[in-house]
């Protein structure tokens, strides 16, 4: 059979070629073998890539006992938390193209036979399932896991609690000491984030999508052995794959990414899934409209709450039996296709069949769920004529449906300090816009806002609404993706002080409550602010992005 590598490695004008690895130390049979290509996105600052390394050696071991060679490259990765509430938060969303692109230039310049995608973080996930879908080679993901909770007080903590601490303490509510205890306690070890947070989410979803082995998205990086034994199956599986010439593209089908939004619906996910599934799916020819997930959210019961919506963290999923345990509830409703093909070779039927839930206080059952409708909501209005998105598992009850007058500020940084100052009341509305894709550029996280504004105690009086985005750890009334952005000429920008702003997230909608005639006066008035990048990546990347509605996927100018 003939592969890819072919290309490189046979016939008297690729001798050369083989000159150059033999340089490196690989044997005539080695170079003879399918050569896999082990994209590695370890580094020393993300802790849920810290330990990456190992997981890259394990799997290399599984290619090499099933007759392949492994060749490792690097992969960048930005740790969110780090670079979250300064200029480095534009930089995260914008990485994941360049990990893309990354990928498929080492891939094809050096004609690998197939891939194993080793990721764990927020956008390092959703960009190496960009890269495999848009290359098409054999290819399997296995992500790092998910970190355990840390433990104060008798109680599980996470990174979401260090940020909110910060509000906690600017409110008075608690000491420094105190604060420095949290942070000391919140972050135990490897692995990424331990709550329902971006990574985790997607990490979740890649089973679903049939991309990563059963087990992916949750067994916690802590766990050695299992974690171990799951990197040398992805080992194991890839030349399987290679063997048969199962592609990405025969896995991540229409089917595959309507069962990855209905399992997002029911464990309510990060609102970021609805910029990185449709990038997915973009590179997969997969038209993924937003208004599918809300069409699938209505008839998908929510199951389980998880951090930043409740208590549980990702080792309690797992406890209950992982992804496979939710999908084997969802199926008893038939909200699922059964026959999409999988990584295992075997269909997510065929994974799921036998799962028990064995922790019914953690998972509901499709019987007893936490509510009828799924975690996110899509949401449009004369502000977000296009989209906004909501997590709504996350969102106070009370806050569910709010009216309020708008506090605008033109910047996150803005906006922290009115909320540090006190400068924001209960019942407020506040408007962070000019973060968008392009506006930012790079669509900012809101976290630190956020988490402040929930720790002072007023996540369930005062919104926030921006065409920014939301940390996955971000619970309360917090509304993103507004579009079209202010930047582009939509009506987020024409917003002003004390304008009154009607959220109502049951019944999707969000509107400043001003007439047609009045909006467009003053768009008349209106005037494009100065670009706030203009020169490096960030100033390409801002003309080239598209709309937070078409998941900020990077558009060829026509």
């Amino acid at each position: 059979m003939k592969r890819i590598s072919d290309e490189v490695k046979y016939g008297s004008t690729r001798a050369a070629h083989r000159s150059l690895f033999y340089a490196m130390g690989y044997t005539e049979d080695e170079i003879k073998r399918p050569l896999i290509g082990v994209v590695n996105a370890q580094n020393e600052i993300i802790p849920g890539h810290i330990h990456l390394d190992q997981i890259a050696q394990a799997v290399k071991y599984g290619i090499l006992e099933n007759g392949g060679t492994p060749i490792e490259f690097p992969a960048i990765g930005i740790c969110d938390g780090i670079a979250m509430g300064h200029k480095g938060m534009k930089y995260p969303l914008v990485s994941r193209e360049l990990i893309a692109d990354s990928i498929e230039a080492m891939a094809v310049g050096h004609a690998f036979d197939g891939l194993v995608l080793i990721p764990n973080c927020d956008k390092i996930v959703p960009g190496m399932l960009m890269a495999a879908a848009r290359l098409n080679i054999p290819a399997i993901v296995v992500s790092g896991g998910p970190m355990l909770p840390g433990r104060r007080n008798g109680v599980d903590i996470s990174v979401s609690t260090a940020f909110e601490a910060a509000g906690r303490f600017e409110a008075g509510k608690i000491s420094a000491e105190e604060l420095a205890d949290v942070e000391t306690h919140a972050c135990p070890g490897c692995g990424s984030c331990a709550g329902l947070f971006t990574a985790n989410t997607m990490n979740c979803l890649t089973e679903v999508l049939g991309m990563g082995l059963p087990g992916n998205g949750t067994i916690p990086a802590a766990y050695y052995g299992a974690r171990i034994n799951l990197a040398k199956t992805a080992g194991k599986r890839i030349m399987s794959l290679v063997e048969k010439n199962i592609c990405p593209l025969d896995i991540m089908t229409p089917a595959a990414f309507k069962n990855a939004i209905t399992v997002d619906m029911a464990i309510g996910g990060s609102s970021n899934t609805a910029l990185h599934l449709p990038a997915i799916a973009h590179e997969a020819n997969v038209p993924l409209p937003l208004p599918l997930f809300d069409e699938i959210s209505k008839k998908t019961p929510y199951l389980t709450k998880l951090s930043p919506g409740g208590s549980h963290h990702i080792i309690d999923l797992y406890e209950a039996g992982g992804i496979n345990a939710v999908m084997a509830e969802l199926d008893k409703l038939n909200l699922l296709d059964r026959e999409v093909l999988t990584v295992t070779g075997r269909t997510i039927g065929e994974n799921f069949l036998g799962t028990k839930n064995q922790r019914p206080d953690v998972l509901h059952s499709v019987e007893n769920p936490y509510s009828k409708t799924g975690g996110i909501a899509i949401l449009t209005g004369n502000i977000a004529k296009e989209c906004s998105v909501v997590k709504e598992s996350a969102v106070a009850p009370e806050m569910l449906v709010h009216t309020g007058p708008a506090q605008v500020f033109n910047s996150e940084e803005e906006a922290i300090e009115a909320i540090v100052q006190k400068r924001i009341q209960k019942g407020d509305v506040i408007v962070i816009r000019y973060e968008g894709p392009k506006g930012g550029p790079g669509m900012r996280e809101m976290l630190n806002p956020t988490s402040v504004l929930a720790g002072m105690g007023l996540d369930k009086d005062v919104a926030l609404l921006t065409h920014g985005r939301f940390s996955g750890a971000t619970r309360g009334a917090c509304i993103g993706h507004i579009s079209p952005e202010a930047f582009e000429g939509g009506s987020i920008g024409l917003v002003r002080n004390g304008d009154i702003i009607s959220i109502d997230i049951p019944g999707r909608k969000l509107n400043v409550e001003l007439s047609d005639e009045e909006l467009a006066e003053r768009a008349k008035a209106w005037v494009r602010p100065e670009p706030k990048v203009k020169t490096g990546y960030l100033a390409r990347y801002a003309a080239l992005v598209s709309s937070a509605a078409k998941g900020a996927i990077l558009e060829v100018p026509k």
